[in-house]
């Protein structure tokens, strides 16, 4: 798969040895950049997942080390032409259901759920705000982990949606939680009981996505935001820990309710399955180099 073709020359490579994850940092605007890029599908890996959390840990000793640069915003984003991310690695998924494997199930979702989290809570550092960067689709675990930026920018004609249900699933690590807070708990289980995608304009028009930019334009909607945010981040900052407050992001929620999702997996059945594997065949080598339009298409068809 073809990977990013241009990074502000801003952004200087972290050197890292990760390998399906590229960093940057920009010391001007004290951005911490991350590029997705697993392999051999745009999805969650148990490498990309590893890494991911390797790396928050990485900026929040960043952001504790009073000789080396604050960082006052992490961005995930995606190498990956026209894919964010397609969510949780359903090879793993169905290879751990036809073993009736619940401890392996169960280790994936919690590696899932271990950056997802230290995302939405931006590390448990009170001056840095996570933001995630969709420019293209968005799907299950990838829709999840848009979700839980503090700030969701996306591009038009991205494509975000929950397919779990086609498979008698729903999403389970953090969907609810997330989207919940953000749009209510009933029109959240709307969302996700549909099976729909949704474009970034529909999004941004129900409250999901918080800026919407053209195609293309993604990473200087960026730089847009953080600079149009540094003229109130006092207050900005103020508004969000208030909000943290009265609706504070639990792990033991997000845990158990993994833990509901692992047990649900365990009893779905044989045409469960098959739809499934339909889903894989669309995550795998077609979606690899499809654009987000073609790719969203993909998965309405497997329904």
């Amino acid at each position: 798969m073809s990977r990013l073709q241009a990074v502000p020359t801003s952004q200087q490579p972290q050197g890292s040895n990760y390998r399906q994850l590229d960093t940057y940092f920009d010391e001007r605007y004290q951005i911490a950049w991350g590029y997705m890029h697993s392999e051999p599908r745009p999805c969650f890996t148990p490498e990309l997942l590893g890494e991911l959390l390797t790396w928050c840990g990485e900026v929040a000793a960043q952001i504790d080390d009073p000789n080396r640069p604050d960082v006052h915003y992490q961005v995930t984003a995606s190498s990956s032409p026209g894919v964010f991310n397609l969510g949780g690695d359903l090879h793993l998924f169905r290879d751990h259901i036809l073993r009736r494997d619940r401890d392996g199930l169960y280790r994936y979702a919690l590696a899932c759920i271990e950056p997802l989290y230290m995302n939405a809570v931006h590390l448990n550092r009170p001056g840095l705000k996570s933001v995630s960067l969709v420019q293209g689709d968005a799907l299950g675990g990838g829709f999840e982990c848009a979700l839980s930026g503090n700030v969701l920018i996306a591009e038009r004609g991205s494509k975000m949606g929950f397919p779990e249900i086609l498979f008698n699933l729903f999403p389970g690590m953090g969907a609810l939680t997330l989207l919940g807070r953000r749009i209510g708990m009933a029109r959240a289980e709307r969302m996700i009981l549909s099976g729909n995608l949704y474009s970034a304009e529909e999004l941004y028009e129900q409250g999901v996505v918080d800026v919407l930019a053209e195609p293309g334009e993604g990473v200087q909607a960026v730089y847009d935001f953080v600079r149009r945010e540094g003229r109130a981040r006092n207050g900005t900052l103020a508004l969000r820990a208030a909000r943290e407050r009265i609706q504070p992001i639990s792990h033991e929620e997000i845990r158990q309710v993994t833990e509901i999702w692992v047990d649900a997996a365990l009893r779905i059945e044989p045409k469960d399955l098959r739809m499934m594997e339909r889903l894989i065949a669309r995550q795998g080598g077609k979606l690899e180099t499809a654009t987000a339009g073609s790719a969203a298409e993909g998965i309405r068809l497997a329904g």
